[in-house]
């Protein structure tokens, strides 16, 4: 229906820059974009107040990376015990999600993955984790 309607408006504003065949998803009204940009807006704004009243130690990441490491060296039988490795995905998952809200792979300017900081920590708990299962 959407495109049937955008296709009569370029019929009859004889708009000949748009070819038959193409993708016409792309073509949205200047009100639906700034619309869609104060929606992203404020989706930003509130996610950058979910984890304002967690204390520093449960918010980022790394640390928390690091309290299982602890764990791990300290007790490593009770940390076997516990399937940390099935726990923390799900742990991490909420705080992952509000670094992602953001991301846009399809972008140029959009970071790539691998260089993120999230990744970068999990990445060196899974190669510690792996290293000291070797030993």
């Amino acid at each position: 229906k959407c495109r049937t309607c955008r296709r009569q408006v370029r019929e009859q504003s004889q708009k000949a820059d748009h070819h038959e065949g193409m993708s016409s998803d792309d073509e949205l009204t200047p009100t639906e974009v700034t619309e869609f940009q104060e929606s992203k807006d404020n989706i930003l704004e509130d996610s950058r107040k979910i984890f304002e009243d967690v204390h520093a130690d449960f918010c980022d990441i790394r640390k928390i990376l690091l309290k299982f490491q602890e764990w791990k060296e300290k007790f490593p039988d009770s940390y076997c015990d516990a399937y940390v490795s099935f726990c923390l995905p799900k742990l991490l998952n909420p705080l992952i999600r509000v670094q992602l809200i953001n991301w846009n792979p399809l972008e140029q300017s959009s970071t790539d993955l691998a260089e993120m900081p999230w990744f970068r920590a999990v990445e060196e708990f899974s190669n510690a984790e792996n290293s000291s299962e070797s030993k």
